[in-house]
């Protein structure tokens, strides 16, 4: 396996803004590091499963993505301006909502089934840099392995930021909210262009 065009792939692709990132981003902004920590990890976890599904169902999904590209897109871009729209009619730091703290597991892990983006990422890397080197089961977990842990790690980054700009983001949090939901309307409609 070229493991440096492997490793490239990898992280340009999750480093990059997309759902995950910006998600992150703007919950922790808006609830803080800590709290954000749930998200992230369930990113990861969604992420992990999303890859080995990806790994041991590779035929089938390459056979059938012509069949359920389109749905799948509209479901995704869907989700995704859903999640922009919230973004953007987000109130104040203490606004009460604490769904998304409870709740942030299972968000980081649901978001991964409908993240267009994370599924066609976790379709070409296996198909193009695991499959073709690698036929063992052990093999298939480790890569999802680290390829959720590569997950974590961006989502903490982007969450690390937006927490670190929280006090100077409050005086322009609608601001802030536009910019980002705007860039994840982009990461939708992009998807729609290809």
């Amino acid at each position: 396996m070229p493991i440096f065009s492997f490793l490239l792939f990898v992280f340009i692709s999750s480093f990059t803004p997309g759902p995950n990132n910006i998600m992150s981003m703007a919950f922790a902004n808006k609830h803080g590091y800590k709290k954000t920590i749930r998200f992230c990890l369930g990113v990861g976890v969604g992420f992990f499963f999303i890859t080995l599904l990806c790994s041991f169902l590779n035929n089938i999904l390459i056979s059938a993505l012509p069949i359920i590209e389109l749905p799948l897109t509209i479901l995704g871009v869907t989700y995704m301006l859903y999640l922009a729209y919230k973004i953007l009619t987000s109130k104040d730091l203490d606004d009460g909502n604490i769904e998304s703290n409870s709740n942030g597991f299972f968000i980081g892990i649901l978001l991964q089934f409908v993240n267009p983006k994370g599924i066609l990422f976790g379709i070409t890397v296996v198909s193009t840099f695991i499959l073709p080197y690698y036929n063992s089961y052990f093999s298939y977990f480790l890569f999802s392995l680290f390829l959720g842990i590569v997950g974590v790690m961006s989502t903490f980054s982007w969450s690390l930021f937006g927490s670190i700009f929280q006090k100077h983001l409050l005086q322009y949090r609608q601001q802030f909210n536009i910019a980002m939901a705007v860039l994840l309307a982009y990461s939708a409609f992009s998807i729609l262009i290809k």
